[in-house]
């Protein structure tokens, strides 16, 4: 049986003790070696067995260590990346990897070149809701798709401060959720022809933006991608095709049910997302409306593709062009809304 790969956590702030630690930990292929926060005393209460250390050089020399898991602001993702790569360890980094696509194209290049692995860390394709809506195009359900909306909105009217809402660091909600909301699209569809963006400050007090509407030109369809801080309820998917239309309400429960405890395994884990609404066009012209029960989704999976990458060679899900992609796109959207116009999408090999 192959040992767990052993991981260390860089960073156990609200993405390293929500969406990493509990993961790791209860993945079943990997281990949560070490810690390296300013937080000792309570990561070591919540995980004891796990070596706590300072910062990333104490992380980088101990040498059990094989991968190193970046989640840390924004701002510092990719000096940290760098330095891991160039220590010879794996990296996965959270999103946004890095705040710009040269960056990010940087620490492909680092990776390739030593024959390490870049991984970032998208987890929404992991979500059950969207692995149900991979599985609906895939099997041509809808016919041909004719228009594709994807939101991630949330209901927080008061500005918090923390480094997520500080522009100069890289929040906001394009940085934040636009990763999410990118990735998923491009791994449905693939590069989009052009890139049209309405980025926004709309809540009092604001500083970062907390508004963002993009619209990815596909042909035969547009994506349209949209993240609100101002949204007490929203769609998460609205899919129209040639055969019908898939209405989903509601986000993926993994989030909150880690906030609140429950671990990868555990009975319910993944489960509860509301289910989805499938209006269908037969052959013979009559129409029907069904329930569409979710996938279970498991972001525990996306650590054992991790381990599986570094330990068998097999392909991360999300490459790292995927990561320079994301970053284009979102250059690009800053740059549509700053000017008002489409711009074109060029890929880049």
């Amino acid at each position: 049986m192959t040992a767990p790969l052993q991981i260390g956590l860089m960073g156990y702030g609200f993405a390293g003790q929500t969406f990493h630690a509990p993961v790791i930990a209860h993945s079943g292929a990997a281990t949560l070696a070490a810690i390296a926060t300013s937080q000792a005393e309570r990561a070591q209460a919540d995980y004891p067995d796990a070596a706590i250390v300072p910062d990333l050089d104490a992380l980088l020399s101990l040498d059990a260590i094989e991968c190193v898991v970046i989640a840390t602001p924004n701002d510092t993702h990719y000096e940290l990346a760098r330095r891991t790569l160039e220590r010879g360890k794996h990296v996965l980094v959270d999103k946004p990897v890095t705040l710009t696509a040269e960056e990010a194209s940087t620490l492909a290049a680092i990776a390739k070149q030593r024959g390490l692995v870049f991984a970032p860390f998208h987890n929404r394709r992991w979500d059950g809701d969207f692995l149900t809506v991979r599985d609906l195009l895939a099997n041509g359900e809808l016919g041909r798709v004719t228009h594709y909306e994807s939101h991630f909105d949330r209901f927080r009217p008061q500005v918090r401060q923390r480094w997520r809402e500080d522009a100069t660091r890289g929040g906001g909600l394009l940085y934040d959720l636009g990763p999410h909301l990118i990735d998923q699209t491009l791994a449905l569809f693939g590069a989009p022809e052009s890139v049209t963006a309405f980025v926004h400050t709309r809540r009092d007090h604001a500083t970062a933006p907390d508004y963002v509407h993009l619209v990815l030109r596909y042909p035969g369809h547009d994506a349209v991608l949209h993240a609100s801080a101002l949204a007490a309820f929203a769609p998460r998917f609205v899919i129209h095709g040639t055969r019908g239309s898939y209405l989903k309400n509601g986000l993926d429960t993994q989030e909150d049910q880690l906030k609140a405890g429950l671990r990868p395994g555990q009975p319910g884990f993944g489960d509860g997302n509301e289910p989805g609404r499938l209006h269908m066009l037969a052959d013979d012209g009559t129409e029907t409306e069904l329930e569409v029960p979710n996938a279970a989704g498991n972001y525990a999976d996306l650590y054992r593709a991790l381990a599986a990458a570094i330990r068998d060679g097999e392909p991360f899900p999300v490459s790292p062009q995927d990561a320079v992609d994301v970053m284009r796109i979102i250059e690009i959207a800053t740059q549509s809304a700053a000017e008002g116009r489409t711009i074109a999408f060029t890929p880049t090999a």
